[in-house]
């Protein structure tokens, strides 16, 4: 069966906004790059969405930044996109299909079926997900800055019972960051 894999970058102090991050730099695109290689699709809310398309693929269709950041712009590009969302009624990217239903249905059939990872790239449909216990692995990207403010993990929802991670491995960037890699207790 499919994995279901969350991958997140966040502060010291837990916080998830883009704008508050240390800049990405070529060591956090290869590793996000080698996260997106493993999968198939990848799954948003429309907040998430609305920063990565359609920045990315212009970068991906104009190969403007650097080797590595415009192969994650290729690799992101390629990758069949669900978006979530019940406020949007049309998307313009033709590998993103617009649904409004449970994300844990969507995801329960998705995983039956044969391919590649499922990545899920919001922090609204992660806290769902993992609610549901449908989240088989997660990707911490720490980065060294206290923001002190933004949206988290579980912001808008309370799990009703812990969830136990398992430690797969860790890797450190030149920037500081920390990237930590679990599985969900089984």
């Amino acid at each position: 069966m499919r994995k279901v894999v969350f991958g997140i970058n966040t502060t010291s102090d837990g916080y998830c906004s883009h704008t508050d991050m240390v800049a990405a730099d070529d060591d956090l695109h290869k590793y996000f790059t080698n996260l997106l290689s493993n999968a198939s699709h990848i799954l948003y809310g429309r907040i998430t969405y609305q920063l990565m398309v359609p920045f990315w693929p212009d970068v991906a269709k104009n190969q403007s930044m650097s080797e590595i950041s415009n192969e994650f712009a290729q690799v992101f590009t390629s990758l069949k996109k669900i978006l979530f969302s019940n406020t949007l009624k049309h998307v313009d990217d033709t590998n993103t299909r617009l649904l409004s239903q449970n994300i844990a249905d969507e995801v329960i059939a998705l995983k039956k079926q044969p391919g590649k990872d499922i990545l899920v790239g919001s922090l609204s449909l992660a806290s769902q997900l993992s609610q549901h216990h449908l989240i088989d692995e997660y990707h911490f990207v720490i980065h060294p800055v206290l923001a002190g403010k933004g949206p988290r993990l579980f912001n808008n929802l309370s799990l009703q019972e812990n969830i136990r991670l398992d430690f797969l491995g860790s890797e450190t960037f030149q920037s500081g960051a920390i990237a930590l890699h679990y599985k969900r207790h089984t």
